[in-house]
C-alpha cells in the first residue's frame, strides 16, 4: 500500500495556475499525470460562448489526459464565494443555467463527476428557505448527472476559512446526499471527501474514513496545515489513503494542494514514480 498504489489526478485550478488555461493540462501531462479535475473555469459566467468550451475540450484531448472532474458554476471562485446553488435570485439562475452546460461538457470528455459546491448563507434570508432552495437545484443537477451517467457530490468545506458555508462536517454534507437521493430515488449523489477541509474542522478522519467511505464518490487532498504538498504539514496522508482503500474506496484521489513559492512542476516531489 501506500502512495504508490493511488490514482491520483492534478487539479488545475488550484495547481499550474501560473499558466493559461489552455496550457495546463499538457503541463499535468509533462508531470505524469493521467488525470485531471476542474472548479468550473468561467467563474464570470455559466454559459460560456461554445468557442472556449471547444478550446478547453481539445486541450484536454490533446494533452491526452482524461478529465475525472468538474464543478458546477460556483460564483468567484477562488474568491469570496462558495457555490451558487443555495443563494436565492440571480445567482441561483446562473446556477441553473450552467447545469445543462456543465453537463454536456463533462459528456464530451467522459468525465463522471460533477461537484456543486451548496454556497454561502446570505444575511437577511431564511437558511431553510436557501435549504429548500438548494435541494430543488440538487435534484436538478442529479438529474442532470445521472443523464450522462455522472455523479453529483456534495463537499463539506471548513469552518476557519469558509464561515458562511453551512457544511461543514462530514455529517452535514452526507446529511444532504441522503436528502437529495431520497428526493430523486436515483441513488447518484455522493460525498467528496476532502481530507484537508476534514481535518481543518477537527474531524476524526479515521472515523470519517470508516463511516463514510462506502457513500464516498472522490476523494481530495492537501496538507495541514497550509494547504501544502503532502509532507508539508503534519497529516498521515499515506496512511489515510491506505484505509481508504482497505474501507472499498478504489476511486480517484485528486490534488487540491498549494504548490508554495516554487512552480507546479516542481511540486510532486513526494509523489513515487
Amino acid at each position: 500500500m501506500g502512495f504508490a498504489d493511488q490514482r491520483f489526478n492534478v487539479n488545475l485550478s488550484i495547481l499550474f495556475t501560473e499558466l493559461p488555461l489552455l496550457e495546463r493540462p499538457a503541463a499535468a501531462a509533462a508531470a505524469g499525470f493521467t488525470a485531471v479535475e476542474l472548479w468550473w473555469p468561467w467563474t464570470g459566467t455559466p454559459t460560456p460562448e461554445q468557442c472556449e468550451l471547444d478550446a478547453l475540450k481539445r486541450a484536454i484531448e490533446d494533452a491526452g489526459v482524461r478529465l475525472t472532474g468538474l464543478n458546477f458554476y460556483a460564483g468567484q471562485l477562488p474568491g469570496p464565494d462558495r457555490g451558487a446553488l443555495s443563494v436565492p435570485g440571480e445567482e441561483s439562475e446562473r446556477f441553473r443555467a450552467n447545469i445543462d452546460v456543465a453537463a454536456g461538457f463533462a459528456a464530451s470528455l467522459g468525465c463522471t463527476a460533477l461537484n456543486a459546491l451548496y454556497g454561502n448563507r446570505v444575511d437577511g434570508v431564511d437558511p431553510a428557505e436557501q435549504d429548500a432552495l438548494a435541494l430543488e437545484n440538487l435534484v436538478l443537477a442529479a438529474r442532470a448527472a445521472d443523464r450522462i451517467g455522472a455523479v453529483l457530490l456534495i463537499e463539506a468545506l471548513n469552518e476557519p476559512e469558509s464561515p458562511r458555508y453551512p457544511l461543514v462536517s462530514a455529517p452535514a454534507a452526507v446529511a444532504v446526499v441522503d436528502k437529495v437521493n431520497e428526493a430523486t430515488g436515483l441513488g447518484n449523489a455522493r460525498f467528496l471527501m476532502d481530507l484537508y477541509h476534514l481535518s481543518m474542522n477537527g474531524e476524526d478522519l479515521s472515523a470519517v474514513i470508516a463511516e463514510y467511505a462506502a457513500i464516498t464518490g472522490h476523494v481530495q487532498i492537501a496538507d495541514n496545515p497550509g494547504r501544502g504538498a503532502p509532507g508539508t504539514g503534519s497529516l498521515p496522508l499515506e496512511d489515510l489513503l491506505d484505509e481508504l482503500r482497505k474501507a472499498g474506496y478504489d476511486g480517484w484521489v485528486g490534488l487540491e494542494y498549494k504548490p508554495g513559492d516554487r512552480p507546479s512542476a516542481e511540486a510532486f516531489d513526494w509523489l513515487p514514480r
